[in-house]
């Protein structure tokens, strides 16, 4: 079915509801290697005036493309929850969207209606609207409460030595960071270096008796293995695409994810809850792997969202600039598309986090990345990464820092997930407002704990 807008004397058509998608995409530089971005600015405004028109009705009726991701995400959408928007245009949805809080509506909103909506929204609608749309997620910790701010302490090393990843770990505990997980992104996937690695961790949780979550970013079949030869898994993670070619690229089926889900949740070692699925994913994924069938790169990415909402995982996040500027090329196009990514999360009901992050080439500084952090602070994201000195010598990009956490923490006035606050207090290494202790406690904490913790 063509689409159709004018601006001025000039009339613009689009064929496709795939094409107006992406025509309507605030510009970036994915879409414009891919050869689906509008060809100017007046093109580009015409498509999101066309879009605005759009019946919500018209995303079930059109999809974007054939395979197992569609099929997931209309066999799980809610038709008794999307009764309520059935009548609506992605333009009059928009107008709900800031008007009032519509999370009861969340399991009848598809990810492409969540990506067209946001096409026709500025940073700060994204900002307010993702403020009301707040999910929570329980394992050993409680992320995304009202007032908390969370962290993925990520203490990877170039050679997964263990002393190096147990000396990051122990100093990021100190700024209060690993509530949401401790994450390691090991340097190979062999089941042998996956369990080691697990063994360390749990080793430190439970001798240091830390209410938190530990996983090993291994691809899942090798997690899974790991896991049938004992080893402490409380996470299964992995990378996600919005359509089956790229998650072929991944090396991962659907029915994997339901076997792992399984499985971990089988071991029961939760004790707030029992979400264990921990997903990630990118805009840029399904281009990179010849895998997006002409869809523009946000709305691939929202469909990934889709994806991780049929497996109810208790972390989610987007590595908003890790793929390159081939994607996103400057800081501008990071912020924007960082921003879309929470929202349309928040609003398909995930528990959201982002990785604010940039590749050395890119066109981006840390003043970009500081901008984005705050502003997803503001817009109650529930996680973000905690990396040494916010440069992963072993993945080679920039990230977010242990002492950039703890910033946010106090301009923000958000606090640590309460279990591990209460744990951070304990170990007096938080006062009662929230603050660190002081180097002090650090030298004696560091050298408390690793006089408990085995040598080798």
């Amino acid at each position: 079915m063509p689409y159709r807008a004018a601006i001025g004397s000039t009339s613009f058509r689009f064929d496709s509801l795939r094409e107006l998608l992406a025509k309507a995409t605030p510009r970036r530089s994915g879409d414009e290697l891919a050869g689906i971005a509008a060809a100017s600015e007046a093109e580009r405004a015409a498509a999101q005036i066309a879009l605005a028109d759009v019946p919500l009705q018209a995303f079930l009726d059109e999809p974007l493309v054939e395979d197992d991701v569609t099929d997931l995400i209309h066999r799980t959408h809610s038709d008794q929850s999307f009764a309520g928007i059935r009548s609506q245009t992605v333009g009059e949805f928009r107008e709900n969207v800031l008007a009032k809080d519509i999370g009861v509506i969340r399991s009848g909103v598809t990810p492409e209606m969540a990506a067209a909506v946001s096409k026709l929204m500025r940073n700060g609608e994204l900002i307010l609207a993702a403020q009301r749309l707040p999910v929570v997620s329980r394992f050993r910790t409680t992320v995304g409460l009202p007032g908390r701010f969370s962290t993925r302490l990520q203490p990877n090393h170039p050679t997964d030595d263990p002393r190096g990843v147990l000396a990051s770990t122990l100093t990021g505990l100190y700024f209060g960071c690993g509530d949401a997980v401790i994450g390691i992104n090991p340097a190979g996937d062999s089941v042998e270096s996956t369990i080691t690695l697990l063994k360390l961790l749990d080793d430190v949780r439970s001798r240091l008796e830390i209410p938190t979550q530990s996983c090993v970013l291994s691809h899942v079949t090798t997690q899974l293995r790991a896991m049938e030869a004992g080893a402490p898994v409380d996470l299964i993670f992995q990378s996600i695409g919005g359509t089956e070619a790229t998650n072929k690229g991944f090396g991962i089926t659907l029915s994997m994810l339901s076997e792992a889900k399984e499985a971990s949740q089988g071991l029961n070692r939760g004790t707030v809850g029992n979400q264990t699925m921990y997903f990630e994913t990118g805009q840029g994924s399904a281009l990179s792997a010849n895998a997006h069938h002409g869809i523009d790169q946000q709305t691939v990415e929202c469909r990934a969202y889709g994806v991780a909402r049929a497996f109810d995982p208790f972390l989610v996040n987007t590595v908003v600039g890790f793929i390159g500027p081939e994607y996103l090329y400057d800081g501008k196009q990071i912020l924007r598309a960082g921003l879309e990514d929470h929202f349309c999360g928040k609003l398909l009901g995930l528990p959201m986090g982002v990785d604010v992050c940039y590749t050395n080439h890119a066109e981006a500084d840390p003043d970009d990345m500081d901008s984005l952090l705050m502003l997803l602070a503001l817009s109650g994201v529930n996680y973000v990464m905690a990396v040494p000195g916010s440069d992963d010598v072993m993945l080679g990009y920039q990230s977010t820092s242990y002492h950039d956490a703890l910033m946010v923490r106090r301009l923000s006035k958000r606090r640590p997930a309460p279990e591990f606050e209460a744990w951070l207090q304990r170990q007096g290494l938080l006062d009662e407002l929230g603050e660190p202790t002081g180097i002090d406690n650090l030298r004696l904490a560091i050298g408390e704990w690793a006089s408990a913790l085995p040598r080798g």
